[in-house]
């Protein structure tokens, strides 16, 4: 009797059923962050060494710190060379977010960086990613590369002419739309919501959604989370950190007087 495989990436699992994935991206270098947001019912954390303070040793703590929770650590990196998957991957990442992919041979680089050879270019060296994943070290290697995401993040208006080729790249998996890089190549920095920015992220969603790659994006608000997911999303960020924190925070304050009203004069 053959046994059907069963992924042990969740994601994988998740998107299996056409099911939509919910993560945050850390860039507070923190395993308390980590807990809470594992805690808090999130499906993946992307952890920032590309514009987050975070070193290896952060990096290690917090994906060590989601074995045992049903969070998939994704680590985002700052350029698309396996040297900079490398690490990342053999401390335990289920996958790499490569920046910045607009052509085809950005996103074969991205695929061969998390990929052991024949099939890419990740060098030998996975010490601690074994036990994140509950596997021995042989086990692991035989099942990395078919669990492992490749990520592209489509960001730059360059991306516009080439997007069919970028999501018809073999092994890539997820691509998400940045928002807030991609209205900056467009000339409005700050304002993803402009209808320049919004037109241009919906040919590529277009695209992206005619591919087998999965179609990832950023939905801060509920509203916009259904709205996206009813489009074909099955990847949402639902914010960073440091946002949620911020939200909470002015959720728990807004409407408290910082004055005793009933106070006589």
């Amino acid at each position: 009797m053959t046994t059907s495989y069963r992924p042990l990436n969740r994601l994988r699992a998740l998107w299996a059923e056409d099911r939509c994935a919910l993560g945050a991206i850390a860039t507070i270098p923190s395993v308390q962050v980590v807990q809470m947001l594992a805690a808090a019912g999130l499906d993946f954390i992307i952890i920032d060494m590309e514009h987050g303070p975070i070193g290896p040793a952060e990096a290690h703590a917090m994906i060590a710190a989601t074995q045992g929770t049903p969070l998939v650590p994704l680590v985002r990196v700052a350029a698309t060379q396996a040297w900079y998957a490398k690490v990342p991957l053999d401390l335990g990442a289920m996958g790499v977010c490569f920046p910045l992919i607009s052509t085809r041979a950005d996103a074969e680089a991205a695929v061969r960086a998390v990929r052991y050879p024949p099939a890419g270019e990740r060098a030998w060296g996975p010490f601690y990613a074994p036990p994140r994943w509950g596997l021995s070290p042989r086990d692991y290697q035989d099942r990395a590369d078919a669990e492992v995401l490749a990520i592209a993040t489509i960001e730059h208006q360059a991306a516009l002419a080439t997007i069919d080729e970028v999501v018809a790249v073999p092994g890539l998996d997820l691509a998400f739309i940045g928002p807030g890089d991609l209205a900056t190549s467009l000339g409005h920095r700050g304002r993803a919501e402009h209808p320049d920015v919004q037109a241009a992220a919906g040919r590529l969603e277009a695209a992206i959604r005619r591919s087998k790659v999965v179609l990832g994006g950023v939905a801060p608000q509920p509203e916009q989370a259904m709205a996206m997911i009813a489009r074909g999303y099955r990847a949402l960020v639902v914010g960073f950190d440091w946002s949620l924190l911020q939200r909470g925070v002015a959720a728990a304050i807004a409407g408290v007087p910082r004055q005793n009203g009933s106070r006589r004069a």
